[in-house]
């Protein structure tokens, strides 16, 4: 923000089914956030396979490798707070889609941030968008699906991001490390993938984690909500990221 002094600081990470994450393309959201007040750093990672839209993708990384990153990202923009302006106690983890996932792992498993030296508590709050949380359901949801199209992206695409070991995919789940958040979350949905964010408020609800606020937007699609945040010169979602931001 060039109106602000010491900021807080999103550290926001966009959608792309881990495989086709674009930071620069998240521009008009951070800068539209910094008309608000709030500093933004738009973050990548390496990116796995896809070879379910583009057949030449045959290589890529699998889990952990974009928690890793993202922490590593976490990590630098901690260190690096004096030289931007922005300040490092205030720093806040959102994203959208696959990036809603990184952010709640980041906020959950203390692994990510503790191989850097951080803590879940350094976080200032979460803000999880439109994401899928539990790997199990969301495998399920694919190899179950009446659409044999649908039905090969368990194995082309969860597989290829979380591999193909059940065991794994419990561990990767954000809905299991509940009891140990610290940071109050901002958990937002929309019409399109709704159910994987009433999966993770139901875990959140058996769990002692009392630090959500859930907003769920129901008249808007997976891909319009992002638009809305993030072209329109006014949205009243973006505006509900914004006031969590400031408020916390």
């Amino acid at each position: 923000p060039e109106t602000e002094e010491n900021p807080p600081l999103l550290l926001w990470l966009g959608g792309g089914a881990w495989a086709f994450v674009n930071r620069h393309q998240e521009m008009p959201l951070a800068r539209k956030l910094a008309r608000s007040g709030i500093a933004v750093a738009s973050v990548g990672h390496r990116l796995s396979t896809a070879k379910w839209v583009e057949p030449e993708r045959t290589e890529g990384v699998q889990h952990p490798a974009h928690a890793e990153d993202a922490a590593a990202a976490f990590a630098w923009l901690r260190e690096q707070a004096n030289k931007f302006g922005y300040d490092p106690e205030r720093i806040f983890i959102g994203g959208y889609s696959c990036g809603a996932y990184l952010a709640a792992a980041l906020g959950s498993d203390p692994r990510f941030l503790g191989t850097h030296g951080y803590a879940l508590d350094d976080i200032k709050g979460l803000l999880p968008i439109a994401g899928a949380y539990n790997i199990p359901a969301y495998h399920k949801v694919f190899a179950e699906h009446e659409d044999p199209d649908n039905r090969a992206l368990a194995k082309q695409h969860v597989e290829a991001v979380f591999g193909s070991y059940p065991a794994g995919w419990l561990e990767a789940s954000p809905t299991e490390y509940l009891d140990q958040v610290k940071a109050p979350m901002l958990l937002v949905s929309e019409i399109g993938l709704y159910n994987y964010t009433k999966t993770y408020e139901e875990a959140i609800r058996a769990s002692d984690y009392r630090g959500a606020t859930v907003y769920h937007v129901l008249d808007l699609n997976h891909a319009g909500l992002w638009r809305d945040l993030a072209m329109n010169e006014e949205s009243r979602h973006r505006a509900v990221m914004a006031d969590f931001i400031l408020q916390n």
